[in-house]
């Protein structure tokens, strides 16, 4: 029998500093809840939004591996290991941490919101030398089959990311259904609803909701109405 923990969009927490407006699945920053810790090596959940012209500014990151995924927008990054870059919608972006850089994120607009996911997995090797990439990645892809974005094969297919961890992304029309297999023995898989509504593991989730499940080898996903979903199997120790 599966071990399940389901986060309901509206319990997540939520700060509005004006230039951004964030939610969190897990604690992160002040929001801090004990039962929300992450799931397994996956620590954030960040649904950002943005202002135009707004961002991050330079901040620093070790021994982490961080991925954002812009929903709508761009998103502007640079970083001390001379990156300059912007990232779309159907782009994903990864930075490894590893021994420590710092880094910006701004919204590339001046006048449109930028929405993306920011993303926070332990890493499998600390002290790695910091690393850099993105990719842009077919939505006809992940029309009804499930697109692998993230991945620990350095096979050119999804970008690399130091840990046992595959992400995969989701366009499913309504009535579709397929079955997800677990790629590593003993993970586990966390599923964020970003848009629809979908049946995974017989539990009932809408926008934004997240299911994560463990102990199983396969997770059953049927779309209720035509619905996109983020799959992110990761390690659970």
């Amino acid at each position: 029998m599966s071990k399940k923990v389901i986060d309901k969009a509206n319990t997540r927490g939520h700060a509005n500093h004006g230039w951004l407006d964030s939610h969190h699945t897990f604690s992160f920053a002040r929001y801090y809840n004990p039962q929300r810790m992450g799931f397994g090596l996956l620590r954030v959940i960040n649904d950002d939004v943005v202002a135009p012209g707004m961002g991050f500014g330079a901040h620093a990151h070790d021994n982490m591996e961080i991925i954002s995924i812009p929903l709508s927008g761009a998103l502007e990054h640079q970083d001390s290991t001379g990156n300059k870059k912007v990232i779309y919608t159907n782009d994903v972006q990864i930075m490894s941490a590893g021994s420590g850089l710092t880094h910006s994120e701004y919204n590339h607009s001046k006048s449109e919101k930028v929405n993306f996911l920011q993303i926070w997995v332990l890493p499998k090797e600390e002290n790695i030398a910091p690393r850099y990439d993105q990719k842009t990645f077919n939505p006809e892809d992940r029309q009804n089959q499930l697109q692998t974005v993230v991945s620990p094969e350095q096979d050119g297919k999804a970008i690399w990311i130091n840990q046992d961890a595959w992400f995969s992304l989701g366009s499913l029309k309504s009535g579709f259904s397929e079955e997800y297999k677990i790629h590593k023995a003993g993970n586990g898989v966390y599923a964020f609803v970003l848009e629809g509504d979908l049946e995974i593991d017989g539990e009932k989730l809408s926008k934004r909701d997240g299911i994560g499940i463990s102990e199983t080898d396969t997770v059953s996903i049927k779309a209720s109405s035509d619905a996109e979903v983020l799959l992110m199997e990761v390690p659970m120790q």
